[in-house]
């Protein structure tokens, strides 16, 4: 993986397909920001849920990608009971790449464009689908998008990727 290596979808190609598929979202420039923590100074300036993204991936080789509101706690302990898989633990940098065709810092919903094979499973947080707007990275964490859940499901829908909805 090179940090110089081109993504395989731009944030531009994204919103080409966001926009052909009917979905409406928010666009909201700002310095990058590499962690959650980061990210919350910018959340009282854009309206919508933050969420953050996490890339595991269990003793099985099995990959996720877990999406949940930045207010949900996430026992990894807990999921991996409730996906009936092994141990969970973070997927390395040079797979997230490999699988998500993404670098560490703008993992999204969105990187699962990368995934044609449907190599990840995508794991959402049922509280964050409860709310009316979520804010996710478009493929660059200089940028957050907000868009409703319900558009979120209609890209999982075109990507051909199955979201299972969990109570963490």
């Amino acid at each position: 993986m090179s940090d110089q290596a081109p993504l395989p979808t731009s944030p531009d190609k994204l919103f080409e397909i966001l926009e052909a598929l009917g979905i409406a979202y928010r666009l909201h420039e700002h310095e990058a920001v590499f962690t959650v923590a980061e990210s919350s100074k910018l959340d009282e300036e854009i309206e919508g849920t933050p969420c953050r993204n996490l890339y595991l991936r269990d003793k099985k080789k099995q990959n996720f990608l877990v999406v949940a509101a930045n207010e949900t706690p996430v026992d990894l302990k807990a999921l991996q009971d409730k996906l009936g898989c092994g141990r969970l633990s973070f997927g390395s940098a040079e797979r997230l790449w490999e699988y998500l065709g993404i670098r560490p810092g703008s993992v999204c919903p969105f990187t699962v464009i990368n995934d044609p094979q449907h190599h990840v499973q995508v794991v959402l947080d049922a509280h964050m689908m409860a709310q009316e707007s979520v804010c996710y990275h478009p493929l660059d964490n200089r940028m957050t998008i907000a868009l409703s859940p319900s558009d979120l499901l209609k890209f999982f829908a075109h990507t051909g990727h199955v979201p299972q909805v969990l109570a963490f």
